[in-house]
This record gives C-alpha cells, sequence and structure tokens, in this order.
C-alpha cells in the first residue's frame, strides 16, 4: 500500500486500483466565448489549477495508470436537458444556442470539447455526463467496477458544483477519493474553500484532500 500525507489523515492506496479523474476541463468552462463566460463568470479564477491537472495526467501516463476525462454536454436535440437545468443562471445564451465555439454544452461541439493542455489521450475514457454528478446517466460506475478501481484521485472545475457532486457520488458509492487542492478551482474562490473544509470534515465525512506536489513526489519517483 502506498500512504500519501493528506487531510485530515493520510491517505492509502493500492496502486493497481487507482485512476486520476479530470472533471470538466472544456473550452465552455475555460476559454473566452464559453457557457461559463455568458454566466458573467471571471476565466481567470480557474486557470491556477490547468498547468497541475496536466502535470497530474503526465505523472499518471508516464507511471502506466488510468486517467479518466469526464466533460459536460447534452444531445444536439436537448433530449437529455431538463428545462429547469437550461432556464438557471440568467445567461447571456443558453444551453444549446449557437456560441462562438458552436452551439453551447452540445457533445461534438468545439465548446464542448477540451482545453488544449488537458486533451485525452485516444486511448483514455472519455465520460460525456448530461448532469453534475459523473455517475448519473453514465456507464462512469461500470468501467470502475470493471477495472477494479477503488481510489479516485479528483481534479477539475468547479470544485463546488461538478468536482465536489461527483466526489459526494462516488462515496456514496464506496471509493475513496483524493481531491487535489491546487488541482481543482472555482470561479468563486470563497466556495472553493468551503468545498474544501466540507469535504474532510468529520473526519473525513466525503474524502481526503492534498496538495498535488504529494502525489507527484511519488508517481515521479516510480
Amino acid at each position: 500500500m502506498v500512504t500519501i500525507d493528506a487531510v485530515p489523515f493520510a491517505y492509502e492506496f493500492d496502486i493497481d486500483h487507482i485512476a486520476l479523474v479530470c472533471i470538466d476541463m472544456q473550452r465552455d468552462f475555460c476559454l473566452p466565448g464559453g457557457f461559463a463566460e455568458s454566466l458573467g463568470n471571471n476565466l481567470g479564477n480557474i486557470q491556477p489549477c490547468i498547468p497541475v491537472i496536466a502535470r497530474l495526467q503526465d505523472a499518471f501516463r508516464k507511471a502506466g495508470l488510468p486517467v479518466i476525462h469526464t466533460k459536460e454536454c447534452h444531445r444536439p436535440d436537448l433530449s437529455d436537458l431538463p428545462t429547469a437545468k437550461r432556464n438557471r443562471g440568467n445567461p447571456k445564451i443558453k444551453i444549446g444556442d449557437p456560441g462562438p465555439m458552436g452551439r453551447i454544452l452540445i457533445d461534438g461541439e468545439e465548446g464542448s470539447d477540451f482545453i488544449p493542455q488537458c486533451m485525452p489521450l485516444e486511448h483514455e475514457l472519455v465520460v460525456a455526463k448530461p448532469g453534475k454528478d459523473t455517475f448519473y446517466g453514465t456507464d462512469f460506475h461500470a468501467y470502475l467496477m470493471k477495472r477494479n478501481i477503488t481510489n479516485l484521485i479528483i481534479t477539475g472545475v468547479t470544485t463546488e458544483v461538478c468536482v465536489q457532486t461527483t466526489m459526494r457520488c462516488a462515496n456514496d458509492r464506496g471509493y475513496d477519493c483524493l481531491l487535489v487542492e491546487d488541482g481543482t478551482d472555482s470561479f468563486f474562490p470563497e466556495f472553493k474553500e468551503s468545498t474544501l473544509k466540507a469535504v474532510v470534515a468529520q473526519g473525513g465525512i466525503v474524502g481526503w484532500t492534498c496538495m498535488s506536489h504529494k502525489i507527484l513526489e511519488y508517481l515521479e519517483s516510480l
């Protein structure tokens, strides 16, 4: 077993049963002209985690460990998009509307694809999810069970929405999750901080957190 110094206590895992999960590193969320900017968000607040995630991806790949990518997107006919979701947030343009990078958050459009720094390799799993929870409406759980993955190193955006939702749902399904503190960001820094505190409260009720260098030191020593 590998042990990493983490909060609220040491995080242990078997290297044969761990995967890196990179949540929603998409152009619609990270680049100008995307859905996030249409909501009035400051894109600068989520830029710091991008090089951290890229370095973790590289380290996992060099170690021969799985890297999993998620993207929040919907079918072109919007059949998997609830009206309640489409009408939330008072955006200038809504999900499915034409935008600078194609239709907003529609699978197959440029905006729903990944930013260059965090692009999946051809053999890596990409989970197209219609909601905030990576398990909802996808084969994510079946994939993890088939490969006997029990531990998830979680990164991505945004901390308090899709990242936290996925981590909580993974915990309910029995996965031990470690959220990388500098490998996740929010458009609202105070929301990130409160989420980091919430997941480790009460003895790690949701999971663990740590800085990326503690993971990288181990992986880069292999």
